[in-house]
């Protein structure tokens, strides 16, 4: 039996990151995965679902702005199969760098099925039908979600879809229906829609985007409908069913009964830990009251030697924050001293057209927990990069406390919304203030004009 210090079951973006810090830190380290390193984020998530995006905008721009830009096409022809080959590409390309990144950094790597026979030793069942033993002082448990379905709804892979299926079809459907308007589900829709297809985005809460700031929603949904995609909040799905033509989607708006029709369904919503085939039992692992594994700030488990990150912690699913809990558990069990997983410090971008990056407290929260707040905005229409551009939709805002100036939290809406994140995530992190960035100056003409512009608002209202 092969001993570890530290054994990481699943290699997504979260057990990739914690086994090569791991390694880095001087750790004898395996990592464990069945499928295809790298993970969701990699092999069917924000990686390929980025690479689709961006041959959304060039569609986009060939469909409906080549003009505006003195271009003209005469039959031009949008290849979508096409796109999605190149973001298969994409993610196999990254998927092989992982392997050769495990490798350099000495971390052994199991083509399997991890399980806990005890809290120390696992059983390794190989995808060649073989099972090893494998001992380790610590297990990291990283095997993510999957998509849920919903009760007497079956995900076909042909007229009625998950994530996962979606980004895999090379077929452009003509008209679909997206359950879902969070992040997952306003992608798809821009995507689509960008090539022709009738989008109809259906979420349940009063606002796209929920849990962002409700200016941002109102502004994306006003961009979406702009640009042809039809938007329905506050309904609610009640039933689906295909036939051979496509899907009747049946929703609830307040008691009300509204029918829709298009040729394919996306259910964006609702996800499920992947802990089934752990037998999380032998090693005495805790469930939360929705079956996802209890952690403290630095991922640990009831369990002192065995540590659970990313979407199957039921912390924030999202890619980067699975790898920052990598990284802070790995360095825990080496035996530094991390700071812990802090929500509060968390960025994150939505990217569809166009897209939309926050991090720390919207105004509405900052307010429920009792915080003097002043909130700043400035407009894309004013900034000179942005109008060269063309995609001068959208805005920054700041949310600074009202009588230190300290930054706690920024949305942008607009063209790079994701890029202009860092700045205002590290004004979060080092609680930097609103004059801190008001006075860095900044590079002209750039996009990230707009944030040094919401600063200078902040500063203006604080002196009044």
């Amino acid at each position: 039996m092969k001993q570890y210090d530290v054994a990481v079951i699943g290699g997504g973006p979260g057990g990739y990151v914690a086994a090569g810090r791991a390694a880095e830190l001087g750790l004898k380290t395996a990592l464990i995965e069945k499928d295809t390193l790298g993970g969701v984020c990699v092999n069917v998530g924000c990686i390929p679902t980025k690479a689709l995006l961006k041959n959304a905008d060039v569609a986009r721009l060939i469909r409906k702005e080549a003009k505006t830009f003195g271009v003209s096409f005469e039959n031009a022809a949008l290849d979508y199969g096409a796109a999605v080959g190149r973001s298969r590409k994409v993610s196999e390309r990254l998927s092989k760098g992982v392997g050769l990144l495990m490798k350099k950094k000495g971390v052994d790597v199991y083509a399997g099925e991890g399980a806990f026979e005890t809290a120390d030793t696992l059983a390794v069942r190989m995808n060649d039908g073989t099972v090893e033993a494998i001992s380790a002082k610590n297990v990291i448990v990283a095997t993510g979600t999957r998509p849920a379905e919903i009760s007497g709804i079956r995900f076909d892979g042909e007229r009625i879809l998950n994530y996962r299926q979606a980004i895999l079809r090379p077929e452009l459907p003509k008209s679909v229906i997206v359950i879902g308007g969070g992040a997952l589900g306003v992608e798809f829709a821009s995507v689509w829609a960008a090539y022709g297809a009738e989008a109809t985005v259906v979420e349940m809460m009063p606002t796209l985007i929920p849990g962002d700031d409700p200016e941002a929603a109102v502004e994306l949904a006003k961009q979406f409908k702009r640009g042809g995609i039809k938007v329905l909040t506050g309904h609610k799905l009640a039933s689906a069913s295909a036939d051979g033509s496509g899907v009747s989607v049946t929703l609830d708006q307040d008691g009300k009964e509204v029918v829709l029709r298009a040729e394919e369904l996306l259910i964006a919503i609702g996800f499920r830990p992947n802990t089934e085939s752990l037998r999380l039992e032998n090693a005495g692992v805790a469930l939360n009251e929705r079956g996802w594994i209890r952690t403290d700030a630095f991922g640990r488990t009831n369990v002192e030697s065995i540590y659970a990150i990313g979407d199957v912690s039921g912390k924030i699913q999202l890619a980067h924050v699975a790898s920052a809990m990598g990284r802070i558990a790995a360095e825990k069990i080496a035996g530094r001293n991390p700071a812990g997983y802090d929500p509060d410090q968390v960025p994150h971008a939505t990217y569809s057209i166009p897209q939309v990056a926050a991090v720390g407290l919207t105004q509405a929260e900052a307010e429920k927990r009792g915080i003097p707040v002043i909130a700043a905005k400035a407009d894309f229409i004013a900034n000179g990069k942005a109008i060269g551009l063309d995609d001068y939709a959208g805005w920054a805002k700041l949310v600074c406390h009202a009588g230190t100036g300290v930054v706690l939290g920024g949305t942008v809406i607009g063209p790079e919304a994701s890029e202009l994140l860092p700045e205002l995530a590290l004004a979060v992190r080092l609680r930097l203030k609103s004059e801190d960035i008001a006075a860095t100056i900044h590079a002209h003409p750039t996009l990230s004009e707009v944030v040094m512009d919401a600063a200078l608002d902040a500063v203006a209202k604080l002196e009044k």
